[in-house]
């Protein structure tokens, strides 16, 4: 069943209620229905046919959403595009997707023609006055639904691959569908239910975790376009919201926030965190600093987000994520070596490898057999397991670093760190920030004897590959880089001498 669908029959039951809000700006069901039904006669009109691209390059907004409901209800896949991705990284997704449509705010416009060379998509562009809006006022809306099947895609969303190029995570309607129910099962959301969500509309945390399930349910959304910690924390005061979400980067802005001037937020019912491994000392500061008692989470974009978290009033154990969301996957642990799954209460440590209604049927465009094994997706997450069956993560297998809740990959950074024309050789590795959980740190090897790391780094800012998460933020300068007996790169070596 195509989620339009269900996302109109919400919006029908709860025509006169809230459900999009940025900063004072209020749109009700009934009206975000209606916008939906207008994009989608855009698109139609225009010639977009079921199963095409339409890409969304843009910070939280109202057109978001709308746009989305638009792309399902003609049929066409949405493919929400990482607004902090640098060149080279946007431009492999927009042009791998095949997007023939793409939203995008009017201060981007020259920088998407420049990289795609002028050629790639039509922009409409956001705000009041662009071309999403002239395009909802050309057109009555359409009340019809295109029909798409269960296993045809909703979305496409950009990750890291492990050698470094984004790959486009396919996510059916099924999917879509299956992990919003699950949240709302889980968390027991009701229409009463108001999230302030601050995480990312192009992540699954931020779509498939605090929107699609609040919408599904005739909750409210408030937005927030870019992170601020303040304006969090007065929001959260104002708006007594009882749901929400905080990756690590931002719990530990909260928690350092508060940790003077403590601040009571008792609205939330649920809160969550994840992103990356959150030190304990964040978790307990933000208890002690606003009252509230963080909930764990963990998912994948490959899982359609979240697949472990505790239930509500279920104690949070040290260390330990959850449990598994049962309705949406089944899960294994499975040790590196090929020895027996674990079992609960089993000592060691396996791969989490899943399957279920949540879990991708693949990628966009791209076979990965590496990370299938006889219908089970390999997650590339080392995790042990208690008699109870609560999940701790322990490592990841691959060397992904994880900096401010934003996957970056070290091979990527340091194809574009060795262009610097006074640099022999690179490597790029995590290594801790108080925080940011991991800060993206290269180790180089100088050609000249006179380089500073103050230079790299002034280098580094201009290149517009190297921009955002994937700057690195340390560097050191060394003689030679570690190897092993094969000559190959050794960097647990190198993790070593750079904690």
């Amino acid at each position: 069943m195509n989620i339009a669908t269900l996302l109109r029959r919400a919006a029908a039951d709860h025509a006169g209620r809230v459900a999009l809000r940025l900063d004072d700006t209020e749109i009700r069901y009934g009206e975000f229905a209606e916008r939906g039904g207008r994009f989608a006669a855009h698109l139609m009109a225009s010639g977009v046919a079921p199963g095409e691209r339409v890409g969304f390059f843009l910070p939280n907004c109202l057109e978001y959403l709308v746009g989305l409901l638009g792309t399902w209800q003609a049929g066409a896949v949405g493919v929400p595009l990482n607004h902090l991705f640098p060149d080279a990284p946007l431009r492999h997704a927009i042009t791998d997707s095949g997007v023939t449509r793409l939203v995008a705010p009017p201060g981007d416009v020259k920088r998407l023609e420049a990289l795609l060379d002028g050629a790639g998509p039509e922009i409409l562009t956001s705000g009041s006055d662009g071309g999403f809006a002239a395009a909802l006022a050309a057109h009555e809306p359409v009340h019809d639904v295109v029909p798409r099947l269960d296993g045809d895609d909703a979305l496409i969303m950009y990750t890291s691959g492990s050698t470094g190029v984004p790959k486009g995570v396919r996510q059916t309607h099924r999917n879509t569908t299956a992990e919003a129910d699950g949240v709302i099962d889980l968390y027991e959301l009701t229409a009463d239910d108001h999230v302030l969500n601050c995480m990312p509309l192009f992540h699954v945390g931020g779509l498939q975790l605090a929107s699609l399930p609040l919408l599904l349910r005739g909750g409210q959304i408030t937005f927030m376009p870019r992170w601020d910690v303040g304006r969090w924390v007065e929001l959260a005061q104002q708006l007594r919201p009882t749901f929400g979400g905080l990756i690590s980067t931002m719990m530990i802005d909260v928690g350092n926030r508060t940790a003077e001037q403590p601040v009571l937020l008792d609205s939330f019912r649920i809160c969550m965190f994840g992103g990356s491994r959150t030190p304990t000392a964040a978790i307990e500061r933000l208890a002690a600093g606003t009252g509230i008692q963080g909930v764990e989470i963990y998912g994948q974009t490959e899982q359609s987000g979240l697949v472990v978290s505790y239930a509500p009033g279920d104690p949070r154990r040290p260390d330990s994520m959850g449990k598994p969301m049962e309705q949406v996957v089944r899960t294994r642990l499975v040790p590196v070596d090929g020895s027996p799954d674990l079992e609960p209460g089993d000592e060691g440590v396996g791969e989490l490898w899943v399957r279920g209604d949540a879990v991708t049927p693949g990628y966009w465009g791209l076979q990965a057999p590496e990370k299938w094994s006889e219908g089970w997706f390999r997650t590339g997450d080392l995790m042990s397991r208690d008699a109870d069956g609560y999940l701790y993560y322990v490592d990841r297998i691959d060397d992904m670093i994880v900096t401010g809740g934003e996957n970056v990959f070290p091979q990527m950074v340091e194809e574009h760190l060795a262009d610097h024309p006074d640099l022999a050789e690179v490597a790029v590795i995590g290594t801790a920030h108080e925080r940011w959980v991991e800060q993206v740190t290269a180790v180089v090897v100088a050609r000249r004897p006179d380089l500073t790391a103050e230079e790299v780094a002034r280098w580094c800012a201009t290149n517009p590959d190297l921009r955002g998460m994937h700057r690195p933020r340390r560097i050191e300068i060394v003689d030679a880089l570690p190897r092993t007996g094969s000559g190959k790169l050794n960097r647990p070596e190198l993790r070593k001498r750079f904690p």
